[in-house]
């Protein structure tokens, strides 16, 4: 599995970069991926079947920042102080060949809980009794608690989705640093620790590999220049409304 460590970026060349990966994998040219990466400015970013109503009847101050829509599913959610994740592996994948994509949220999580527990944070899954992922529910993602979320003090501190196409899977996956917009309810790491998580994302990436070889890689040329092309799409109003 190859990781990355992307600078922050906008919400355009992050969504671009992402569908570049699960394309590059999807047709094996590129290895199973793990990336890190951050934000900047501060964005919205909808989920794939999120209507655009929802976002234009969003007050200030997160009805004025940027927005992009995803190629996963599930609510809303605003990035700013957090740091996110995205796996892309082939359907023939270790992880995903005995059982199945929706382990993915699982394998994930569990390496994400297992580090903070390690700094003594309180995390404990979602209700066993929620489903995974919802296209309904509040508008922010954080508010919506699922089987597969992680959360601190009975408040969501890290939640993910999936976008699966006939030859891999992209899952993307945030755990929120701090939380600066009183719009979107979660817990935050901050509120436990002085944890710089970012300076774990080695160790992050040695525990989600587990006992495959984790490499610190680069993005190759093609999925730059797709990256670059995708730019485009993710800009475009024609996406971000389309629903």
């Amino acid at each position: 599995m190859r990781w990355l460590i992307d600078l922050s970026a906008d919400g355009v060349a992050n969504m671009a970069r992402d569908e570049a990966i699960l394309h590059e994998v999807g047709r094996g040219a590129s290895p199973a991926t793990l990336r890190f990466y951050q934000w900047s400015p501060p964005t919205v970013s909808l989920g794939y079947f999120q209507p655009w109503a929802d976002f234009a009847a969003l007050p200030p101050p997160a009805g004025e920042l940027a927005v992009v829509r995803r190629q996963t599913g599930g609510g809303a959610i605003l990035h700013d102080r957090e740091l996110t994740y995205s796996v892309t592996l082939p359907l023939d994948h270790p992880l995903l060949a005995e059982e199945g994509p929706t382990h993915l949220y699982d394998h994930v999580h569990g390496a994400f809980a297992a580090l903070l527990s390690d700094y003594g944070i309180p995390v404990m899954p979602g209700p066993a009794r929620s489903r995974g992922c919802s296209h309904r529910g509040p508008f922010f993602c954080f508010e919506r608690h699922s089987c597969f979320d992680l959360l601190a003090d009975g408040r969501k501190l890290m939640g993910s989705a999936q976008r699966r196409t006939r030859t891999a899977v992209l899952q993307q996956g945030s755990l929120i640093l701090d939380n600066r917009f009183s719009q979107q309810k979660c817990a935050t790491l901050a509120a436990y620790t002085g944890l710089d998580v970012v300076t774990c994302v080695a160790e992050l990436a040695r525990r989600i590999a587990g006992g495959m070889a984790a490499d610190l890689g680069t993005f190759t040329r093609a999925e730059l220049e797709l990256a670059g092309q995708l730019r485009g799409k993710y800009a475009a109003p024609a996406w971000t409304r389309k629903r």
